[in-house]
């Protein structure tokens, strides 16, 4: 039986291709071996800071009462968020300790440096972008710390859930920063060649943006019912409502949404439900809510300002924007190859859904519809009008 590798064994220990092909090109072998340890261990972090599912700690209700009971069940997450950062500083640590200007192993090192033996490409020392990395994640350890012993926050259960999320968010992301800006020195690379992790997230923002875009249109529907119900139907669309919140609950939108935005929901579904069953709910009490919850899911299009999803939605705009050029020039020579470039130009801009709404009609509409198979003006108009709704997007 052949020999299972470490990797097989611990696939967070498993760099991405790109990663492994600069190491692989380094000069020095042991340098590029005390990198590989940081980076391994920089990958390890950030699985086991992702996979923290929150969902559970969460209540149905929002309650203002002090909750010290919270910080027994939340005490082992913290301690393994201290841990895992530790445990990656510690490893920096030991294969690139800090050396005291002036001194012995300083001046060796900056002879190493000035050799090309650990200085990037791009003439950036790696050394010092790893040093300033562990100072900001060390100091993320510190204030998560000051945070978790101040009463206002480990005495309320959401405050306490959206601290906890925060951090471990912000480590991720510093965790992250540190692979790529370290890869940068030696090569031009894009995150998502570097960055373990990086394409979960930027899917799951994906995901997040397209389904709370959905619910919002769900809203403005259910909005309009109500203004238009009789008194007798008041109860009935309070339970519609109920619902579909409900339905929303149970998406992968909603546990990645932010804690606080989380508890928004668990209050206005809180009093959707104590209107639902009430006999005779008031007809502007459940337009009230109703107006409340459709403004406040339309403010979550903010996520589209997130630098995760600028890069992503930059790559895919220009991405279409080639082939639907292509698919233009053959439209009158090769229909079938133009229409087989539309419908991949479609098919990726469904990561767009969520950005605007009349481009939004069109992916849905382009769903239902055989674009590989459109001809004649059909296919002439349809790659026109994809190309005028991208066109408006603001994306640079």
């Amino acid at each position: 039986m052949p020999p299972v590798s470490v990797d097989a064994e611990n696939p967070q220990t498993s760099l991405l291709k790109r990663l492994e092909e600069i190491l692989q090109a380094l000069p020095d072998p042991v340098f590029s071996g005390r990198l590989r340890k940081v980076y391994v261990a920089a990958a390890a972090a950030i699985g086991r800071l992702s996979d923290m599912d929150l969902v559970k700690y969460e209540t149905p209700v929002v309650d203002s009462s002090p909750d010290l009971s919270l910080w027994e069940e939340m005490a082992p997450v913290i301690r393994d968020t201290v841990m895992d950062v530790n445990a990656l500083l510690n490893v920096i640590r030991e294969q690139f300790p800090a050396q005291p200007p002036g001194g012995g192993a300083d001046t060796v090192s900056r002879a190493a440096n000035e050799a090309g033996r650990s200085r990037g490409a791009s003439g950036q020392d790696p050394t010092a972008v790893l040093q300033d990395a562990m100072q900001q994640l060390a100091l993320g350890v510190t204030q998560l710390g000051e945070a978790m012993r101040n009463p206002s926050v480990v005495s309320d259960r959401w405050t306490l859930l959206a601290e906890i999320q925060r951090f471990r968010a912000r480590f991720r992301e510093q965790v992250g920063n540190l692979v790529y800006e370290t890869a940068s020195t030696f090569s031009e690379v894009s995150r998502a060649q570097v960055v373990p992790g990086h394409e979960a997230e930027v899917k799951a923002a994906v995901t997040v943006r397209a389904i709370t875009s959905d619910l919002a249109r769900i809203l403005a529907s259910r909005l309009n019912k109500v203004k238009e119900a009789e008194p007798e139907d008041v109860q009935w669309n309070a339970q519609q409502l109920q619902t579909e919140l409900d339905a929303f609950g149970r998406t992968a939108a909603y546990r990645n949404l932010r804690a606080q935005d989380k508890r928004h929901i668990v209050e206005m579904r809180a009093e959707v439900g104590r209107l639902a069953i009430l006999p005779s709910p008031g007809r502007e009490d459940l337009l009230k809510v109703v107006g409340e919850l459709e403004g406040f899911v339309r403010g979550l299009s903010a996520v589209n300002q997130r630098q995760v999803l600028i890069i992503h939605d930059r790559e895919v705009w220009a991405s279409c924007g080639v082939r639907l050029e292509r698919a233009l020039s053959l439209v009158d020579a090769d229909e079938a190859g133009a229409a087989k470039l539309l419908a991949e130009a479609v098919g990726m801009g469904q990561a767009l859904y969520g950005r605007e709404s009349e481009l939004d009609t069109f992916l849905r509409k382009a769903r239902k519809q055989p674009l590989a198979q459109l001809t004649g003006v059909e296919l002439r108009v349809s790659i026109e009008a994809f190309q005028g709704l991208l066109a408006q997007l603001d994306v640079m």
